[in-house]
């Protein structure tokens, strides 16, 4: 019969400078990822500008101007329904370039008309309330 070994667990004396080295390999890894992560991040892409709410919400008193057969204006017919092209074609909103309005749904769905007027200089089309 073999002997069983005894296990010893492990103990600082018998080797005391390891959990310190352990400590100081952790805070290194970490400290590396950290930098690296903060560089990523700076160099990644340029900060998103800040929505352009105040264009949205003009484009939403534009709408509510406009006539509507329920007499509470077109937001709620928009909001129901869409805003068809047409309808924006004739409160002067113009595409921008290279804006192909062929591939747009018609009509739009309002929550990508209040998207695209939130993203001001970056959206699909002009609108002469956001000026």
């Amino acid at each position: 019969m073999s002997r069983r070994r005894r296990i010893t667990p492990f103990v600082r004396q018998q080797n005391p400078t390891q959990s310190r080295d352990s400590v100081r390999a952790w805070t290194r890894t970490a400290a590396v990822a950290g930098v690296a992560g903060l560089a990523a991040a700076a160099f990644a892409a340029p900060a998103q500008a800040k929505p352009d709410t105040g264009c949205m919400q003009a484009g939403m008193a534009a709408l509510r101007g406009l006539p509507s057969d329920n007499g509470a204006g077109a937001l709620d017919d928009v909001a129901r329904a869409g805003l068809p092209i047409s309808t924006a074609v004739a409160l002067k909103v113009e595409p921008r370039a290279g804006t192909d309005v062929g591939s747009l749904p018609d009509p739009l769905p309002l929550n990508v008309v209040l998207a695209d007027h939130r993203a001001g200089d970056n959206s699909l089309f002009i609108y002469p309330w956001c000026e």
